[in-house]
This record gives C-alpha cells, sequence and structure tokens, in this order.
C-alpha cells in the first residue's frame, strides 16, 4: 500500500489524504456525534415530561396542605353505607340494594332511577363527598329517560 501510494504524485497524494480525512469525519459524525445528539434530544424531551409532571405534584401537594388548613378532614374514615343513604335519600333514588364487599367498597343498585339525577348524585359522590366511583354499569329502564344502575364506590384515599 505504501508502494502504491509513493508512486502517485504529489497532487493525487494530496487528494487522497484529504478524501481520507473527510471519510474520517464523515465516520465520526455518523457513529458518534449524531447518536450522542439525538440521545442529547431525548434526555431533554424526558426532562421537559419529568418537569411538567413535578408541575402537577407540587400543585396537588399545595391543594392538599390547602385542605389540611383549611379544616377537611382528608384522613377520617366515614360509614360509607351512610353517606350513601344519604345522598340517594336527597336525590330521591330507588336503592335496591347496597353490598359491602371485602375491599371496603359498597355495591349500590338503583333501578327505574331518572338518568339525569343519577348523574349529578354520582358527580356529588366524586366531588363533593370526595369518594371514589370505581364502577358504573348503566341500562336503560323500561321507561324513557329511566335508568338501572350498578356502581361501586369506595372511600377516596
Amino acid at each position: 500500500m505504501k508502494e502504491w501510494f509513493a508512486q502517485l504524485n504529489q497532487r493525487e497524494q494530496m487528494s487522497l489524504l484529504a478524501l481520507g480525512l473527510a471519510l474520517a469525519l464523515y465516520l465520526l459524525y455518523m457513529f458518534v456525534w449524531s447518536p450522542l445528539d439525538e440521545q442529547r434530544e431525548q434526555l431533554a424531551l424526558q426532562n421537559a415530561a419529568i418537569a411538567e409532571s413535578q408541575v402537577r405534584v407540587d400543585a396537588m401537594v399545595s391543594e392538599l396542605l390547602q385542605l389540611r388548613k383549611s379544616g377537611v378532614k382528608t384522613g377520617t374514615r366515614r360509614n360509607l353505607t351512610s353517606v350513601i343513604n344519604e345522598s340517594t335519600g336527597r336525590w330521591q333514588l330507588p336503592v335496591i340494594r347496597l353490598q359491602p364487599n371485602s375491599r371496603g367498597e359498597i355495591q349500590v343498585r338503583l333501578e327505574n332511577a331518572a338518568f339525569d339525577d343519577v348523574l349529578q348524585w354520582l358527580y356529588q359522590m366524586e366531588y363533593t363527598e370526595h369518594m371514589l366511583v370505581r364502577e358504573v354499569s348503566l341500562t336503560q329502564a323500561n321507561t324513557a329517560g329511566l335508568v338501572n344502575v350498578t356502581a361501586r364506590i369506595a372511600e377516596a384515599g
């Protein structure tokens, strides 16, 4: 290889060296610089997502601290059955069955209940009573506007 290179005139040797240098720089870019640049961009995106998540967590912590200051009891246990009985009574929903399970949830069965009242009751359970509505099954009753509902409700937290 050296002999072949030595036989070339000086202009050809310089051209080959320049070509070799350009090829080396291209390979360095393709196999070192470019993958590192892509990795840096991915890490920047991950950092942005984590920062956004941190902001949401901080907001939730602030809200929780505010609730604690305002006197909302977040750790107290309430009688879930009495809360459900009170709220269904307020909405005049026909409760057919209340069945507690081993996980601390209560299955509530309503029949021939007004659809709008059921939605308002579920909203109240989640946002006013701070309960967790785990599952809801709605089927149309025989009368228009009325539904049969089975819901699993648990204490939030």
